[in-house]
């Protein structure tokens, strides 16, 4: 194994109220359902064609929606954090001599001035997806241009998407129980690996 790879939102990042904030400026504007806070848990037992259902939003829209939504988020960057114990999870897999790249559905901008401001220097990479669903084809294309196969390969993510583009490729999954999507979307999935605390990654890896 040779690469770590990290979700970004939901993974390391916790930018749930920011995601909450864009996501209601955009429903004002098309008059689809807007998130309230108290919602927010029982979200994340919800899949995302649920969610679509729930928020009278038609899944076909999304890439029309995901570069304004993405811009709401740069705006409000500095309201989102690292998860605790993140930083030292990061600092520890790249002393071990693994390099880290991250794979996400949010900018390449946004994640790289997020990692500047958190003063994180050890990620090597960031390749971002213009479709939500297009994490395996990212996935596919890194391994081949670093000449790489998938037991190269670790992913650490937090959502069923994330799973089911890792299972595509055959790439291995650490799903972490601190995002967006909570055990019961997940379970069917059968992720190789699950963790409830940043600390529980060094000792899979």
């Amino acid at each position: 194994m040779k690469y770590i790879i990290f979700d970004f939102d939901g993974t390391l990042a916790d930018s749930t109220a920011v995601f909450a904030s864009a996501w209601n400026t955009l429903a004002q504007k098309y008059k689809f359902k807007g998130i309230e806070f108290k919602e927010i848990e029982s979200l994340k037992k919800l899949s995302m064609a649920e969610r679509s259902k729930l928020f009278d939003f038609p899944m076909y829209k999304l890439p029309m929606i995901l570069p304004q939504f993405y811009r709401l988020y740069r705006q409000s960057l500095n309201e989102v954090h690292l998860y605790e114990g993140i930083k030292d999870v990061l600092t520890e897999i790249d002393k071990r001599g693994y390099k880290i790249l991250i794979i996400s559905s949010n900018s390449q901008e946004n994640i790289l001035e997020f990692l500047k401001m958190n003063g994180i220097q050890c990620v090597s990479n960031v390749l971002c997806s213009n479709r939500i669903f297009g994490k395996d084809k990212v996935l596919k294309k890194f391994l081949k241009d670093s000449n790489s196969t998938a037991s190269d390969v670790l992913y650490i993510g937090d959502e069923q998407r994330d799973i089911v583009a890792c299972k595509n490729v055959g790439v291995p999954i650490i799903w972490v129980s601190w995002g967006y999507d909570s055990i019961e979307v997940i379970q069917q999935e059968e992720p190789e690996y699950k963790v409830n605390a940043p600390k529980e990654i060094l000792d899979i890896i």
